[in-house]
Parts: C-alpha cells; structure tokens; sequence
C-alpha cells in the first residue's frame, strides 16, 4: 500500500510551496521509480523519465482536482510518459534490472532464488505493454484495481482481465523452466 500525502500538504503544493512538493516527491519517488524501471528496464531512461513524471507534476499541480488520489494521479502521469517514450524509441535495450530494497529486505536472496527472480522479470519484460503495466501497477506498485482502472482510464473489468491475462502469460512462459512451483504455483 502507498502513503498519501496530506490533503492540506497537496493544496500547499499546489500554491507554490516548493517544500510541501519536496514532501510530495519523497513520498512518491520510490514507488514511482519502481514502476517506470519495470515498465521500460533501463535504469537511466527510468531516472529521466521519474524526474520528469515530478516537472509535469509541479507543473500541472494547479489543476489537480482532487478527484483520485495523488498517487493515482501521478501513475498516470508516468503511464503517459511511458507510452510517449515508447513512442518515440524505435528500439530499447532488453535490460531488465531489479530495483534493490532499502533495509533488512535488501540482502541478496540465495543463488538459486536470484535465478528465478530473473526467469520472473523476464518474462514480465516480454509482456505487451496493455498487460505488463496493469501488472506492474497491481502487484509492484501495489495500486487497487480501482486506482489501477483511473490511472490507465479503463473499466475495472478490463484491468482485472488485463492483470489475470498478464499472470497467465507469465505463468505459460515459466512453466517449461519449472520456475512455477518455485513460485508456489500461484499466479494470482
């Protein structure tokens, strides 16, 4: 689950208060991040294309109108980007890197779980992009389908095909390796 920010820290930010924004980016940048380096797997693009996600951000601010929330909001900034970016690139590199987790959590996991993690991204990565962002929304960024349908402005029917469509493909494609009982089998 995300944090929100405060409604009063938003309507702050959005009559200039550079700090109140400074809350908004801390907030969101990770999560953020996370999602756009899934959605095109090169680090330095995800970077830019974060940092740019929080410009359109401040810029746009004024007229958010408080009807989802912030989060929502943002992911939809970034889901345009994403498609912008695609786009506009005739080709990205197939690099697919895990984005490490601060804390206790960010041990690295044993050899033979590192290897299954790797099969899982890539077959994320092979995902056209209608199911691999509701998925990335759902289970990396953690949106509900709700906020999930807002953001990419579709029926929640269809995001719930979309995602349960994504975790079969993934599965399909994991099932030869024998990565799906590593995995506990569940797509779900």
């Amino acid at each position: 689950m995300i944090p929100q920010v405060d409604g009063d820290v938003v309507r702050r930010a959005q009559r200039g208060d550079e700090e109140a924004f400074s809350v908004i980016v801390r907030t969101y940048q990770k999560p953020i991040f996370s999602y756009v380096l899934r959605a095109v797997a090169d680090r330095e693009l995800a970077e830019d294309l974060t940092q740019e996600v929080f410009l359109r951000a401040w810029r746009s601010l004024p007229n958010y109108a408080f009807r989802s929330q912030l989060s929502t909001w943002l992911y939809q900034v970034a889901k345009n980007l994403i498609f912008d970016e695609r786009r506009n690139r005739s080709t990205r590199p197939p690099v697919c890197e895990l984005v490490p987790e601060s804390g206790p959590a960010a041990l690295d996991p044993p050899i033979e779980l590192t290897e299954t993690i790797e099969e899982l991204w890539a077959a994320i990565e092979e995902l056209r992009p209608e199911l691999k962002l509701p998925l990335l929304l759902r289970d990396v960024a953690g949106l509900s389908y709700k906020e999930i349908a807002e953001t990419l402005d579709t029926s929640l029917a269809n995001v719930k095909w979309r995602i349960y469509k994504a975790r079969e493909r993934v599965q399909l494609a994991l099932a030869p390796k024998g990565v799906t009982e590593a995995l506990g089998g569940a797509g779900a």
